[in-house]
């Protein structure tokens, strides 16, 4: 049940993205309630500034990559431990963990264990959907209800066998970039004799951009090659820029690099196509109805082992949410620069290609819909499951 007394909530975000969900949360849970959210628990500024006093810096756990794991694993089996004690010896109205799967459930589990009268919430569903599926039946015995942001997920888990889940909306649908950029796509007049604007984008990650960059720059080479005219815009983020600086520097169009969200928006509202990594951007991209090829170069040995974990049918979220190829994947041995090339071309024009890909991304933005922002659904589904708790 909701208490008249503040509501108290642990919670553990790690990442920047969960910090700003969980930040999300906690105000539309204020606000419905009209009580005072006590916080407890680990989460970055945005928590903070909501009266989060963390126990620890909330990027020791938002490791990337399995060497940082090792690495770090003495240190984080501490940190583990200490986040549970002391979100059992808070006694919180509820527990939100929030992404960060291989901490938080972790967390989840433990403080499950010590008080099973703590009602237990994950915030962001693990990808189930696309590997381990054995994960959503473990997650059953200590997570009470998953907070999905994508729609297809609740469906997934019940499939599954796994947590109940509740799809409470993605805060892209209502990001005022990708609004504004939507907006001025829809809006924009496409000359056919002026060059066309072609965002490329490698990715945020170091290693990502470093396998990417060559077979990008070659697609860009062939496209010049082919009588293309067109302008390059590639946005990314300050700490690989020097890096995309030195490997296009040979490019025959030179790119323009930008880092910052005006510049970044104000690229994906003027683009005609893209070619972009595998990722969250490709998902901004259809919001805001550029049309694009997906593309990812995994490392060797990690490929192997994760083609033959790997269950779903795509790996790109467009194509998952649609639950149809609205978009090309070209990953590891099909990511051809001649390939790339020719079906952007088609992309750039007024082609089947391209049409396809507009109404593809049109039924994506209705099947994300949602009558309110994300976090206050999000709160909705958290009180819901206060409700069910005796006493």
């Amino acid at each position: 049940m909701t208490p008249a007394r503040p509501l108290r909530i642990a919670v553990v975000a790690g990442e920047e993205s969960g910090d700003l969900l969980g930040a999300d949360l906690v105000r539309a849970l204020a606000a419905r309630t009209g009580h005072e959210v006590e916080l407890v628990g680990v989460g970055g500024r945005h928590l903070q500034a909501l009266g989060l006093d963390p126990l620890f810096d909330g990027s020791e756990i938002a490791l990337m990559g399995v060497s940082a794991v090792v690495a770090s694993l003495p240190r984080l089996m501490r940190r583990l431990n200490e986040t549970a004690q002391a979100v059992v010896r808070a006694a919180p109205d509820c527990l939100v963990t929030i992404d960060s799967p291989d901490f938080s459930l972790r967390v989840a589990k433990k403080v499950r264990a010590a008080d099973p009268s703590i009602p237990i919430i994950h915030y962001v569903c693990p990808s189930v959907w696309a590997w381990r599926p054995g994960r959503a039946p473990a997650m059953r015995p200590y997570v009470d209800e998953v907070l999905c942001l994508l729609p297809f997920e609740p469906k997934a888990l019940a499939d599954l066998d796994g947590p109940h889940g509740t799809y409470v909306g993605h805060r892209l649908v209502r990001h005022p970039g990708i609004v504004a950029a939507a907006e001025a796509q829809a809006a924009r007049a496409r000359a056919s004799d002026q060059p066309k604007k072609l965002l490329i984008l490698p990715g945020s990650r170091r290693s990502e951009v470093k396998r990417l960059l060559e077979p990008f720059g070659e697609a860009v080479r062939i496209l010049a090659a082919r009588g293309n005219l067109f302008d390059v815009t590639i946005p990314t983020v300050p700490h690989v820029a020097p890096l995309v600086e030195a490997g296009t520097a040979d490019w025959p169009v030179r790119p323009r690099v930008v880092h910052g969200d005006e510049e970044k928006w104000q690229a994906f509202a003027e683009a005609d196509a893209a070619i972009a990594a595998s990722g969250t951007v490709t998902l901004e991209l259809a919001l805001c109805g550029v049309p694009f090829v997906s593309c990812y170069r995994t490392d060797p040995v990690i490929g192997s082992v994760m083609a033959r974990m790997i269950t779903a049918w795509s790996a790109s979220l467009p194509n998952l949410i649609a639950d149809w190829p609205v978009v090309p994947e070209y990953y590891d041995g099909q990511l051809r620069p001649g390939r790339l090339a020719r079906y952007t071309e088609q992309l750039t024009a007024d082609t089947p290609a391209r049409a396809v890909q507009m109404a593809g991304f049109a039924a994506i933005r209705e099947a994300m819909e949602t009558d309110r922002p994300s976090g206050e659904l999000a709160a909705e589904a958290l009180l819901a499951v206060l409700e069910k708790k005796p006493g």
